[in-house]
């Protein structure tokens, strides 16, 4: 027989924790002594082990004495839904880990300055050197002159959501310029880049029908590798996470991308998002 000092010695655990394991019923002495000193067998012990083994897992202590009462208890579905917590915060701290680690090489200071016109006329001005002569050519056509072409252009700055969503994915409005100021309008580029993202779908496709979690998160991974070199992006992960919502809640852009890659892929694609960062993203 142990005293509660000795099991406090073999497995770390309170002499205090011990006591309000057995004031709740979870781990009942072997037997009190005269003086009412707490005795534990070696079968006691075990049960501890497999307390500590529980509580590892981070289950509530209400489980856990549900589990050691009956042993038809379903462990395996507590096991199962403890997991898929578990893996949630293990893949969101590898999120932030991440991102931390971009942040640092890129040095992004997290500035929300707005967009001054000056700024608005230097990307439009870039934008329209960038475009083929055929292209403004039609654009110009559509929206009835070059200045209406402009004034469409620069009325998307109005838009104070997707002016600040810009700014989250950059981290600033300097970074978010000279992102835009780098792109070069190369259609051979662009291309090659559309290209790797619709190679990285059908890897979630293929992952999709074999039900391959890991595959899924290395397609993650890739994809974020493609939107970093598509818009010069010191980390992916608020715009994939932005991707992940629209194509939950945007219907169109969900059948679009399903008539691209598949029955199934936008959702998929956002469900693998969402365990990758260990971030909901549901509406």
């Amino acid at each position: 027989m142990k005293t509660v000092k000795d099991i406090s010695k073999i497995t770390g655990i309170s002499i205090r924790t011990l006591r309000y394991y057995d004031e709740i019923g979870l781990l009942k002495p072997t037997q009190l002594t005269d003086a009412g000193y707490r005795l534990y067998d070696n079968k006691a012990l075990e049960k501890l082990q497999e307390i500590m083994f529980f509580r590892e897992l981070e289950l509530p202590l209400t489980d856990i004495k549900k589990i050691m009462e009956n042993p038809q208890f379903d462990k395996e579905q507590i096991l199962s839904a403890q997991k898929s917590v578990l893996e949630q915060k293990r893949n969101r701290l590898n999120g932030l880990i991440a991102l931390i680690s971009d942040i640092m090489k890129g040095a992004n200071t997290m500035s929300f300055e707005a967009f001054r016109s000056e700024d608005i006329q230097k990307i439009i001005d870039h934008t329209l050197e960038c475009m083929s002569k055929e292209a403004l050519d039609k654009q110009v056509q559509q929206y009835g002159s070059m200045e209406q072409y402009r004034e469409h252009l620069a009325s998307g700055f109005a838009n104070e959501q997707a002016v600040a969503d810009l700014l989250k994915w950059y981290g600033s409005k300097e970074k978010a310029m000279a992102a835009v100021m780098q792109a070069s309008g190369n259609t051979e580029e662009l291309k090659q880049e559309q290209g790797e993202i619709a190679a990285v779908y059908r890897q979630f496709m293929t992952a999709k029908k074999a039900n391959n979690n890991a595959m899924a998160q290395l397609a993650v991974e890739q994809l974020a590798g493609c939107y970093k070199k598509l818009f010069a992006l010191d980390n992916a992960r608020n715009i994939l996470l932005d991707l992940a919502k629209e194509y939950l809640k945007n219907e169109k852009l969900a059948e679009v991308t399903d008539s691209q890659h598949g029955d199934g892929c936008s959702e998929y694609v956002a469900r693998a998002i969402e365990r990758y960062y260990g971030v909901s993203c549901s509406p």
